[in-house]
């Protein structure tokens, strides 16, 4: 009797989970349709023709009859306007930041966490208090330093500033903090110098976090907009966000190019995301696990 009072409440249990589960994902698949009805949205805009646009019913999907999907506002964009210059500056610039803020965080993180020198505490405190900095009081000396350096209308009058961000240090330190110090040790006993530590141990352990930060900021760096628009006065030195803006400008009754050009700029970030969404759930996983 007691073995199957047991038994029931034992598939009872069991039963109850699968509810919950079966509740919690619907949820969750019910909320990530819900968020991706704008872009489909934009989507199914982009490829139909300027007539449907601007019918007062709005198509999700074009009616059959006539011409229900073309390709003129990805062409238009293609052919009269510099986009694919512009994506090549953002890009250049977005990769060589982050490219450049991963390097020489991850160093500045690691010489605070495990190296011994006089001013660590001083030099931490500095970069925890420059959050406190608003970013726009920066910008009248930041722009004169980069005029005075020759920097306007240069890739890297763009790139240097953002590399003197203080955020990937500050998520770095927390990481490498949380690294085992036994690890170091045993390097050390095996005749690891200080560099080969930091290459062959610190940054391998650290490859989620790595990743995660660098698609953050390359995301960062992909959108950033006041900057870029201080520092580029020339229109094929514009980024992507700066030259899009642009176009919404000049072409105001045009909604279809509007979509398109929606779709070209987050299109490159969608792929990005991708290629790393693995990393940033490991890196997820991993703080969690050690913090």
């Amino acid at each position: 009797m007691t073995e199957t009072t047991s038994q029931s409440s034992i598939r009872a249990r069991l039963n109850g989970d699968t509810v919950r589960n079966v509740l919690l994902h619907a949820f969750l698949y019910g909320l990530a349709v819900l968020m991706a009805v704008p872009y489909l949205y934009t989507l199914s805009r982009s490829f139909q023709p300027t007539e449907l646009l601007r019918d007062p019913r709005p198509y999700w999907i074009p009616p059959l009859a006539g011409e229900p999907i073309t390709l003129e506002h990805y062409q238009y964009l293609l052919n009269n306007t510099l986009v694919v210059e512009w994506t090549i500056n953002t890009f250049i610039i977005a990769a060589g930041a982050t490219l450049l803020i991963v390097v020489i965080d991850s160093m500045v993180a690691f010489s605070l966490t495990r190296l011994d020198w006089p001013g660590q505490g001083l030099v931490m405190g500095v970069i925890l208090a420059s959050f406190m900095v608003p970013y726009y009081m920066n910008i009248v000396p930041l722009y004169q330093i980069v005029s005075d350096l020759g920097l306007i209308n240069s890739y890297w009058g763009v790139i240097l500033p953002a590399v003197a961000s203080p955020l990937g240090v500050f998520l770095l330190y927390q990481f490498f903090k949380d690294i085992p110090v036994e690890y170091e040790e045993a390097a050390r006993l095996d005749g690891f110098t200080t560099f080969q530590v930091y290459t062959r141990i610190i940054l391998p352990l650290a490859k989620p976090i790595l990743s995660a930060l660098a698609l953050f900021m390359f995301v960062y760096n992909w959108n950033a907009f006041l900057w870029p628009l201080l520092v580029l006065s020339n229109e094929t030195a514009y980024t992507l966000p700066i030259g899009l803006v642009n176009l919404y400008q000049g072409n105001i009754d045009t909604p279809g190019l509007h979509m398109a050009v929606a779709i070209l700029g987050s299109l490159p970030l969608f792929i990005i995301y991708l290629i790393f969404q693995g990393q940033i759930v490991r890196a997820v996983q991993m703080q969690g696990a050690t913090g």
